[in-house]
């Protein structure tokens, strides 16, 4: 790899403001803001809106919705499938 051209990459506090939950990973994302991690040490921190932790794909809480009944209306339409 080429010397300067490439980001810092360092450990990082990523805290999901949804779920109220945190994970210390490594990134190339930085923050001017930091909090105290469970180890003791100081660690730049980055708030996001949504994370696996509160994601409803990953929680298992993701819902399909009907709206105005569009599956019924394209049965309707074109009939269901094995039907014949």
């Amino acid at each position: 790899m080429k010397p300067g051209i490439h980001p810092a990459y360092g450990p990082v506090v990523f805290r999901d403001k949804a779920a109220g939950s945190a994970f210390l990973t490594r990134s190339t994302a930085t923050s001017k803001k930091t909090v105290k991690w469970e180890d003791g040490n100081t660690y730049p921190v980055v708030d996001v809106e949504i994370s696996s932790a509160s994601h409803p794909f990953y929680t298992g809480t993701a819902r399909v919705l009907d709206t105005a009944g569009r599956v019924e209306r394209f049965e309707r339409r074109y009939g269901r499938r094995g039907a014949n």
